[in-house]
């Protein structure tokens, strides 16, 4: 057992259930730190390699001299290839765990007070409680079919009763230095740090210690703000910890390093009361949306993310994506996902991060295949036109009726409501309600029939979404036929440039000069130039955005993507755990993927061009560091320059020209395009 607490007082920290099973069975009882060993040896929170090493001494299946050997043999096969640091962390993770394992006496009785939570909370619903529950306790098999969905549909925003605890720090806010930018909540894998500014009275009811500030800005004035985290579903990945902007200074007004807005804590010391601090702050009401632009970066984030807690990596790169487009457009989206990472922790059960406004109305989500997720995105935008049309047909019909000559002005609004605005899609909400009320006192066909789809007179935002290898690769050729469709649907590229969930194999996405499974020597081809492909069909929106190196520019082209009546297009760099980077600092590699030219911030938009102006503009400036510079800060990069130094530099010198061509390439379109 990993545990920080030493040998006299460990027993105490175990709950009745625990200290019964090791009593009943006779056991033996191992504890060892490996949290602060791998930290202290610079692996972070890989604790895998100390682990196993204890493993293997405890359990005696091979003699101890032969197991260290053991290990230590496939160490050098795995890491040698990522170069001598990572070897001599590994060795020393074994030659430490040796030394660090403790063994406790197990006493003869149970003593702890403490009791094992049950799976979910008192509070959850009764699906949650009656199946969800049984599934997250490994007791899936007792249920029967008749307790799944017969529809095929499954509950969401289960995500928020796990309550998982893999967070071994979690982040802590300190309101004096914060200058609420909402930046850490903004880059947040999975949403579980917020910000929310209230009225000062509601603060009667707080928990004792709970933290806020007077909130900043005009729109603001008079409120009150918060940044909490949620301790129990916080991974500790510590990205909002290296965005946070906010430094403790000291008194000649310098920075004091390592002391910021946001610092991780250890998880355990705080759970309790942040638990308490959490939930008071969930039962504080949402931000007054007239009070902010949810167009900003801080501004959507004051919006409650539909997409909350996933089972993605810590510090994943794909997920702030999601939740922002939850937060835009949360209330009426409709997802088709490809299979891939994002279906894995959008979908997998038995929980779903996907999940709902206090009024009920959320994302609907469906999971579909590599090679037709288009085509099955393209299919609901078909259907949502198709019952909004035949809505509208029925009130014309409808319409013609004397005995609604007293609803003509009803029918009007809603034929010709104007939806580009969150507040007025809220107005023809209102107008809709008002319709199936008075739809629901006629018993003709017709008012039975509107009656059911009149849901679908609200504007529906369309997205299709997935990674690298369906866009690029397997579904590529359906992408490019809804694309070229002309119709108003939306397509997400999660673009990790590889396909992570099947292990790390190379996509066309990949860049020349990455290793990747099957390309263990550099991949020896170009990126594919996805975006820019697609703008010269001339009337699809693209973008190619990164949260990390502009959040405003990506909020910016969501935004914009979703106003275009038409297809659009958004290319999402998105760093990954099989680059071989610090997760903690993916937002660093997003930065400097797009200082070198590698990553191109962009938008093309046929809008522009039709008022005249050039429809590319280029949002990141000329490149400041080589593509080296960015690239050997990856494993996925220099591995190669370990086993074959001199084929690493022939293929990072033609990466280096592949940048700048691409580069000068997409200031030769800009260019061209303002001259026309």
């Amino acid at each position: 057992m990993t545990t920080s607490h030493p040998r006299d007082k460990v027993w105490d920290t175990l709950p009745v259930e625990a200290q019964e099973q090791l009593i009943a069975k006779n056991m033996k009882f191992f504890i060892i730190d490996a949290i602060s060993l791998a930290e202290e040896i610079g692996l972070g929170a890989r604790i895998n390699m100390i682990m196993q090493t204890a493993f293997f001494i405890i359990s005696e299946i091979i003699p101890k001299e032969d197991a260290i050997k053991a290990i230590k043999g496939e160490i050098k096969k795995t890491y040698l290839k990522k170069g001598e640091k990572v070897l001599e962390m590994n060795y020393a993770a074994v030659d430490r765990a040796l030394r660090s394992i403790v063994e406790v006496r197990v006493p003869d009785k149970v003593t702890s007070t403490i009791r094992l939570k049950p799976p979910v909370p008192a509070d959850a619903p009764e699906f949650v409680k009656n199946v969800t529950a049984k599934i997250i306790a490994g007791n899936g098999d007792s249920l029967p079919v008749s307790a799944m969905p017969s529809d095929g549909t499954w509950p969401t925003g289960t995500t928020q009763y796990e309550k998982r605890n893999i967070g071994v720090h979690v982040p802590i806010w300190e309101p004096d230095i914060c200058i609420q930018c909402g930046q850490c909540a903004f880059v947040c894998p999975h949403a579980t740090i917020r910000i929310k500014a209230y009225d000062l009275a509601l603060l009667k009811e707080a928990p004792s210690g709970f933290r806020s500030v007077d909130a900043k800005g005009k729109e603001l004035e008079g409120l009150k703000f918060t940044v909490q985290v949620a301790p129990e579903d916080c991974t500790g990945c510590g990205s909002c910890v290296f965005i946070c902007p906010g430094f403790k200074k000291d008194s000649e007004g310098k920075k004091i390093p390592g002391f910021k807005a946001i610092n991780m804590r250890a998880q355990e010391a705080v759970r309790a009361q942040e638990a308490k601090h959490y939930a008071f702050f969930l039962s504080l009401p949402e931000t007054d949306p007239s009070r902010y632009n949810v167009a900003t970066v801080k501004g959507s984030q004051f919006v409650k993310p539909l997409f909350e807690y996933s089972g993605a990596c810590a510090g994943c790169g794909e997920t702030p994506y999601l939740k922002l487009l939850t937060q835009l457009f949360g209330d009426r989206l409709l997802v088709a996902n490809a299979t891939g990472c994002s279906s894995i922790y959008g979908g997998n059960l038995p929980t779903t991060p996907y999940a709902k406004r206090a009024d009920g109305r959320g994302p609907a989500w469906s999971n579909s295949l590599f090679e037709d997720n288009a085509e099955f995105g393209l299919g609901m935008r078909l259907t949502m036109d198709k019952f909004s049309a035949q809505a509208l047909e029925l009130i014309e019909k409808i319409a013609q009726n004397p005995s609604y000559d007293d609803a003509r002005a009803l029918f009007d609004s809603i034929r010709n409501a104007d939806q580009m605005t969150q507040e007025k899609i809220e107005l023809q909400r209102t107008r809709i309600e008002l319709l199936k009320n008075r739809l629901s006192k006629d018993s003709s066909p017709e008012a039975k029939s509107l009656l059911s789809l009149a849901d679908y007179l609200v504007k529906k935002s369309v997205w299709a979404v997935g990674g690298d290898g369906w866009a690029y690769d397997i579904g590529y050729g359906g992408l490019d036929q809804v694309l070229a469709s002309g119709k108003n649907i939306n397509i997400l590229i999660l673009d990790t440039e590889v396909y992570s969930n099947t292990g790390g194999q190379m996509s066309k996405s990949t860049p020349l000069s990455a290793t990747a499974q099957f390309a263990a020597a550099g991949k020896r081809t170009p990126k594919k130039n996805i975006g820019l492909i697609m703008a010269t069909y001339g009337n699809v929106y693209v973008a190619q955005i990164a949260f990390g190196a502009n959040p405003a520019q990506a909020v910016r082209a969501f935004a914009e993507a979703e106003a275009y009546n038409g297809p659009s297009l958004i290319v999402a760099y998105a760093t990954c755990i099989a680059h071989g980077i610090d997760m903690s600092k993916g937002i660093e590699e997003q930065k400097k993927a797009v200082a070198c030219g590698h990553w191109p911030l962009y938008r093309y938009s046929p809008e522009l061009e039709a008022q005249g102006k050039s429809p590319l503009v280029i949002d990141s400036k000329e490149p400041t560091i080589s593509f080296e510079e960015y690239a050997y800060d990856e494993n996925r990069y220099r591995a190669l320059r370990v086993i074959n130094p001199e084929l690493a530099a022939t293929l990072m010198k033609q990466a280096e020209a592949d940048v700048k061509r691409r580069w000068q390439y997409l200031k030769h379109m800009a260019k061209w395009s303002r001259e026309q």
